[in-house]
């Protein structure tokens, strides 16, 4: 009898929750126009749903009234009150019609972090410049994206060759080869870009910018370790767009670029945008040593795409690129160096890529199929030396997101390979062929917090296996503050090509080893709060490399140098601060960062601060903007010590400042500018001289660059609509 009494109490109670909870299910039908609206996004408390491609999306909730939020990208958002009955079977209908709203800019919708949410609603920290900051950049440098990226909190352009006056990025502090460069997520730029990238991209036809610090390898994998700057193009509309940009500077630089953008046909699917560009620079010596502070290069560029959405939840979007590239540096014909011999560089690029992305609905789930392939062809010229190579990268994933609950999931799987030839130096070739599977979930535990966690596993036959895991939270605290902590592991797969041995080219290298994985951990925390028309951003952060690969002197020569892991971790920590100010038509955002890296000495093991990473950096940018009339800018930055590395004339660069302003006027379709660089003029050969007195171990005749080179310069144009 107590048995049976045990039992009957026990099913007695395993039934009282379902009385206390009852449930019912609402089949909601999002529409616009009459036809039906897929990818919604619908909210219910911590409840989340996707309709499908008939616009319908079911959600089960507890009886009483509930409050429903639908959102999607083009769509003013809606919210609405319904009333859930509790029964299981029958299923209460609501029908919501959304209004089209194409030319809504508030809502900025990221997708470096393939959720494609809101960035306001990512626990991951995504910046992202907007089209008002690419269009600011563009009159300052029409030609490439280095001014973009090189003004953002935290990231740094830095000169890795002055004879070609290539440039890596670097994030937080961490060395610009662990920075993932994508184009619309793929990595049509290669797997690792080279420091020259940067310098061959025009900013014409951006939309955003997004940027991810930190270790992304849960993300995106080995080439992410310090980071992603993805770059999302311009979608065309439902009108045609057509402009063209010519710019001229007063050191010798010619830009001429065209955009185009439309539906294929009145009232197509089917769209496409299509940049052209032209670019020169003839070699410029501003101090008249003999040696070229600027190089000369001709450069042509196109990159069509195309798009095909069917508002129903499928698109597909391609892309082909073609660049080609003759860039020359060095010694001026008749000049020298201080051996008595003429030393010439020179680098000619070709690049050809091809990228693709599909989406489509598979129920209230969202499959994507991602592919790119890119092939590269350079021919180095170091003085007598001339090195040709051949970079192939190839890339394909597929992934599923849904929506579950509280939850939106990510799984996925993708290969990559990345072909590196060098055809006159064969020993430092290397072909990496990786396959990998990850997944993201991203919670709302409470509508003040939302977890997210992701992992990545790789595999590739030469280093085994890496597990990438990662995870944030986002703290909507009371007072206004939104927190957000992250904190991930990462690793690189290590190359052959780095930035030293871009510069120095391969004929110099005696040995190497770069069999292990360099290997990273970073973490952050980031507050933001808004004061009305203020905006305050804090960010703590650090990161801690090991395995880190350095050049150093072979031993016992003097005209060789090693390519080898350093014993010891780098280690960085830093602080971010952003302000932004708006009154009226005025703008005024004020920035500024603390880092300290700090990594043992590659021959002596002693550890020292990390070459051209300066402690503190400071600006101030004020804009006044009258939109169809004028807009008047002005830039101020200080960019604090640094310590240099192998140069002969000091060991620590001063620190400067640099001023800058912009002018454009506007009439009709016409747009006139002005834009003024570097006032004081500044240069660092003013300083000491770029030349060595002798060169260097790595072959290199020049010191490394820690301020600009060109001084004051000034560039105009005229952008026409047409």
């Amino acid at each position: 009898m107590m048995n049976v009494g045990l039992l009957v109490m026990l099913l007695s109670v395993a039934q009282t929750p379902s009385q206390q909870t009852p449930t019912g299910t609402l089949r909601v039908t999002v529409t616009s126009d009459a036809k039906p609206v897929a990818g919604a996004d619908l909210r219910a408390g911590e409840r989340k749903a996707t309709t499908s491609a008939e616009g319908v999306a079911t959600l089960t909730l507890p009886p009483g009234s509930v409050t429903l939020v639908v959102s999607r990208e083009g769509f003013a958002e809606r919210t609405v009150t319904a009333t859930v009955t509790a029964s299981v079977e029958t299923a209460v209908a609501v029908k919501i019609e959304m209004q089209a709203r194409p030319e809504h800019k508030e809502e900025v919708v990221v997708t470096a972090t393939r959720a494609d949410k809101r960035v306001q609603d990512e626990p991951l920290r995504v910046e992202v410049l907007g089209r008002e900051e690419i269009e600011e950049k563009l009159l300052m440098t029409p030609g490439d994206i280095a001014m973009l990226l090189s003004e953002t909190t935290g990231l740094r352009v830095q000169v890795t060759s002055p004879g070609l006056g290539a440039a890596s990025l670097r994030i937080q502090g961490m060395r610009g080869r662990y920075t993932q460069l994508l184009s619309d997520g793929l990595p049509l730029y290669g797997g690792q870009a080279g420091s020259i990238g940067l310098l061959q991209i025009p900013p014409m036809d951006l939309a955003q910018v997004e940027v991810i610090k930190g270790v992304a390898s849960s993300l995106y994998g080995a080439s992410a370790l310090g980071g992603v700057v993805n770059l999302v193009s311009r979608r065309p509309g439902a009108e045609a767009e057509h402009e063209m940009l010519v710019n001229q500077t007063t050191q010798g630089q010619t830009n001429a670029l065209i955009w185009l953008s439309g539906p294929m046909k009145q009232g197509s699917r089917w769209g496409y945008t299509f940049l052209g560009g032209v670019d020169r620079q003839q070699r410029h010596d501003v101090d008249a040593d003999g040696w070229a502070d600027l190089p000369g290069f001709d450069r042509i560029s196109v990159r069509p795409r195309f798009t095909w959405d069917n508002g129903e939840g499928r698109s597909v979007f391609f892309t082909v690129g073609v660049m080609g590239e003759d860039r020359t540096g060095g010694t001026l014909p008749g000049r020298v160096v201080p051996d008595g011999t003429a030393y010439e560089e020179a680098l000619d690029t070709r690049r050809v890529d091809f990228g693709l992305v599909a989406r489509w609905l598979i129920g209230n789930k969202v499959a994507s199929v991602r592919g790119s392939l890119m092939r590269q062809q350079h021919r180095h010229v170091f003085g007598p030396t001339i090195e040709n190579d051949v970079h192939r990268t190839g890339f394909g994933e597929l992934s599923l997101t849904g929506v579950r609950g509280a939850h939106t999931w990510v799984v996925g799987g993708a290969v990559q390979t990345d072909d590196y030839r060098a055809q006159d130096v064969p020993i430092v070739n290397y072909d990496i062929d990786g396959v990998s599977v990850f997944a993201q979930d991203e919670f709302v535990a409470h509508p003040r917090l939302t977890l997210s966690g992701s992992a990545r596993v790789d595999r590739d036959a030469i280093h085994g296996v890496f597990v990438s895991p990662r995870a944030s939270a986002l703290v909507r605290a009371p007072g206004g503050w939104t927190i957000r902590a992250s904190g991930g592991s990462g690793y690189f797969v290590a190359r052959s090509v780095t930035e030293e041995t871009e510069a120095s080219g391969f004929s110099r290298l005696a040995s190497f080893d770069f069999r292990e994985a360099e290997r990273a951990r970073s973490a952050s925390i980031d507050a933001n709060r808004e004061f009305g028309p203020v905006e305050l951003n804090a960010t703590v952060f650090g990161s801690r490399v090991t395995n880190t690969l350095r050049i150093r002197p072979s031993i016992g020569s003097s005209s060789n140098y090693d390519l080898l892991p350093v014993a010891g971790a780098t280690r960085t920590t830093g602080v971010e601060l952003l302000g932004r100010i708006r009154r009226g038509a005025v703008t005024v955002t004020p920035t500024y960062t603390y880092v300290h890296a700090t990594e043992p000495d590659p021959v002596t093991g002693v550890r020292g601060d990390v070459a051209y990473t300066p402690r503190h950096a400071a600006g101030v940018t004020a804009m006044w903007e009258r939109e169809g009339v004028a807009r008047i800018g002005f830039e101020a930055y200080y960019t604090g010590r640094q310590t240099l590395e192998h140069n002969p004339f000091r060991a620590t660069s001063p620190a400067y400042p640099y001023f800058g302003a912009l002018v454009e006027r506007q009439v009709g379709r016409l747009r006139v500018f002005v834009n003024f660089e570097n006032f004081a003029n500044l240069r660092q050969t003013r300083t000491n001289p770029l030349v060595r007195p002798a060169q260097n171990f790595d072959g290199r005749w020049t010191v490394d660059a820690w301020a600009p080179l060109e001084g004051f310069a000034v560039n105009g144009g005229v952008r026409v609509r047409f």
